[in-house]
């Protein structure tokens, strides 16, 4: 898949971490009957391999499924092996390398302008700029453009539908959003209370293309 145009285009990826698997089910799906077109599942939830290969069945082969938090080599080839059409992580470890071979498209975690220089030559498709929040939020974002201009940033880390708006108006590609969003529904919680979510998010975030 093309990562970078869909997440130019859809600018929101939704993160599911969850401790009940068959919930977490249920909201990746939920999530994309709202519209949310890129979805990653960390591989930190539970069973998470077995979501992420249930998620492929039910939406088909060509729909974007993410797989993230994955720090190896062994993390990115299960991933792939699951169904998985991208890679997401927290920073610059063996699953960069994994994935590239695979042919998955990885979205590399970073934080400094050192890392962003490594994920680059270790060709990250996008740069996930985490933990945005914790980093000086969008203004952190704005200094960052300035000896990286066309590089693609997805900030992720304490991004709301509020931040999120400034981020983008900071110059992101696109912004990670997990809890913000997905609340407690991948542990059980309301999918009523989900949907509603992501049409606040859909509507603070609007797509530049369908």
């Amino acid at each position: 898949m093309d990562l970078l145009a869909a997440l130019t285009a859809r600018r929101l990826l939704a993160i599911v971490r969850g401790g009940n698997p068959d919930a977490a089910l249920r909201t990746v799906l939920a999530l994309a009957e709202e519209g949310i077109d890129l979805i990653e599942i960390s591989l930190s939830g539970a069973d998470a391999l077995a979501v992420i290969a249930r998620a492929r069945q039910e939406l088909g082969p060509d729909r974007p499924l993410g797989a993230g938090t994955v720090l190896t080599g062994a993390d990115a080839q299960a991933a792939h092996r699951a169904g998985a059409t991208f890679v997401v992580t927290p920073g610059l470890g063996d699953g960069v390398d994994t994935a590239h071979r695979l042919g998955l498209p990885v979205l590399a975690g970073v934080l400094t302008p050192t890392e962003i220089i490594a994920a680059q030559a270790r060709g990250a498709v996008a740069l996930k700029l985490f933990p945005a929040g914790e980093s000086g939020g969008a203004g952190y974002l704005k200094a960052l453009r300035g000896p990286f201009p066309r590089t693609p940033f997805v900030p992720v880390g304490g991004v709301d539908a509020v931040s999120a708006r400034a981020y983008l108006a900071a110059g992101a590609t696109a912004v990670g959003v997990g809890s913000p969003l997905v609340g407690d529904a991948a542990d059980g919680g309301s999918l009523i209370a989900l949907r509603e979510r992501a049409r606040a998010f859909r509507a603070a975030v609007p797509e530049t293309t369908r």
